[in-house]
Order: structure tokens, then C-alpha cells, then sequence
């Protein structure tokens, strides 16, 4: 059995405020793309007990195996359901690790899916999200994996009806990594913040539609800058930073020819809105 874990962008982020817990509150709308992982599952042949055999092809995924998380997704279903029988999965990754795309989180996310409906688990949407959020913030969206406005840590989602298909979206990401600690730590919060409400018509974004990282983002890296300033010149309609970053993605018509040519090094695809 196999699935495709497809990545998101943010349209807004508006950070508010740092929570007891050390999270954040914020606000933004995630928006599914049409580019994916691809993860499979099939049930070991080795009868000698039960285990997990995880492998991995495509881009390199940097840090221990055992914090993948769709290690994490099978380890926090096997607590509560002891009788899964031994199995392999096998992760071909094609988003880029740490482009603020959320890749990881929907591998995680589509991890229980799968693993759901391969075992026949009956697990409800509901207890899929409980599942999902102790993975990350970003993972219970993949579970519902439609447009929505979230909130909270980014696990309060509610689904918006937002249709991009008139549009292409083009997704550049330079290959930089940004630490989600550093990034969080850069920004001056406060509560007044509001992300602008993304059903107005796609030509005010520009000026309504902000992200909190892109000023510091911005700041330490110009070269990112220079990206969202390219495709705005290309004719963009919307342009911006995606998560923290550091893939920057521009929103175009259809029959719109972008004349930019990036970096060799920088990772470049046109996708369908």
C-alpha cells in the first residue's frame, strides 16, 4: 500500500504570543500543494517477531533515523495497538528537508493514515489529530489536508473554501537552513497581530498578507530576499516566505512566462495552485 505526503505553504503567519508551555500562538493559513512524498507499507516477511524495518531513498534526510517521524507515527500507534504485526516502510523523499514546506510533518501524518487503513484500526479523524499533534504542530493539518485557517499552535484548523487551481505557484528554495529556535527567538510578538483574511481578492495579499519571519529571515540572508524581490519582478501576484523558511514560493496567472533564472544550487518547481 502506498500514499503520496504532499507539502503546504503558509499564506500569512502572524506570530501573537509565547505560550506557558513554550509554543507559540499563531495564525496563518496552510494551503495544500500537489507536491509529494511517496510512502509505502507492506507487511514483513520476517516471522521471527515483531519490528519495524524503515528505509529511505530520494534526498538525504539529515538527523537520526529515530527521530523520523514516521518512526515517531508507528511508535505512538504500536503503544495502543499491540497486535500490529511487523512490517516495512520504505520513505522516497522529494521535498526538500527543512524548507519550511512541512514535508516531515506530512510523512508523519500520512504514516498514521496509512497505517490506519492498512490495520484496519477505526481510528476517527478526531483520534487521527490527537495522534498527529503529539508528533508536531504542523502534523494534524495533513490529516485533513484542505485549506484552512489555523490557530493555536497551528493545530485549531478551520477549513476555509480557498481555490487556487487558477493559479500556478512556483516554489524556490535556496537550500538554506533555518533553525526554528533561531527564527522564533528573532521575532518581537504581540498580541495585536491579525492575519488578513485570505478570501478577499488575491491582488491585496501583497500588501495585507504578512509573514512575522520574513524580517528577520530577510535580515540575515539577503539572498532569500532577493528571491521574493525576483518574483515579484517575474509578475508574481503574490509572493512570500513559507513557515520560517527558507523556500520562498510566488503565486502567478497560469499563462504567465517567469523570465528569473535562479541559482543552479537552488531548488525550482512550478506547481498547480
Amino acid at each position: 500500500m502506498i500514499v503520496f505526503p504532499n507539502c503546504k505553504i503558509n499564506l500569512g503567519l502572524r506570530v501573537i504570543r509565547k505560550r506557558n508551555d513554550g509554543f507559540h500562538d499563531l495564525e496563518s493559513v496552510f494551503y495544500p500543494l500537489l507536491f509529494n512524498d511517496a510512502l509505502e507499507v507492506i507487511q514483513a516477511t520476517d516471522a521471527s517477531g515483531f519490528a519495524l524495518n524503515f528505509t529511505c531513498s530520494g534526498l538525504i534526510i539529515d538527523g537520526k533515523t529515530e527521530n523520523n517521524l514516521c518512526i515517531k507515527a508507528y511508535e505512538l500507534l504500536k503503544k495502543d495497538f499491540s497486535h500490529l504485526t511487523a512490517l516495512q516502510l520504505h520513505l522516497h523523499k522529494a521535498i526538500p528537508v527543512g524548507s519550511g514546506l512541512g514535508g516531515g510533518s506530512s510523512d508523519g501524518a500520512f504514516t498514521l493514515k496509512l497505517l490506519n487503513q492498512k490495520f484496519n484500526l477505526g481510528l476517527s479523524t478526531e483520534k487521527l489529530l490527537a495522534y498527529a499533534l503529539q508528533l508536531g504542530s504542523d502534523c494534524p493539518f495533513f490529516i485533513i489536508n484542505k485549506p484552512s485557517f489555523a490557530t493555536g499552535r497551528g493545530e485549531i484548523l478551520e477549513t476555509i473554501p480557498l481555490d487556487l487551481s487558477a493559479y500556478k505557484i512556483v516554489i524556490i528554495y535556496p537550500g538554506i537552513h533555518i533553525g526554528t529556535e533561531w527564527a522564533f527567538s528573532q521575532l518581537k510578538v504581540a498580541d495585536t497581530y491579525k492575519v488578513s483574511d485570505t478570501l478577499k481578492p488575491i491582488d491585496t495579499w501583497k500588501e495585507e498578507l504578512k509573514n512575522d519571519f520574513e524580517e528577520p529571515v530577510f535580515n540575515q540572508y539577503p539572498e532569500i530576499k532577493k528571491i521574493k524581490v525576483d518574483l515579484y519582478n517575474s509578475g508574481a501576484i503574490y509572493a512570500s516566505l513559507s513557515g520560517s523558511g527558507s523556500t520562498v514560493y510566488g503565486i502567478f496567472k497560469k499563462d504567465a512566462k517567469i523570465s528569473n533564472s535562479f541559482p543552479q544550487n537552488y531548488f525550482v518547481k512550478v506547481l498547480p495552485g
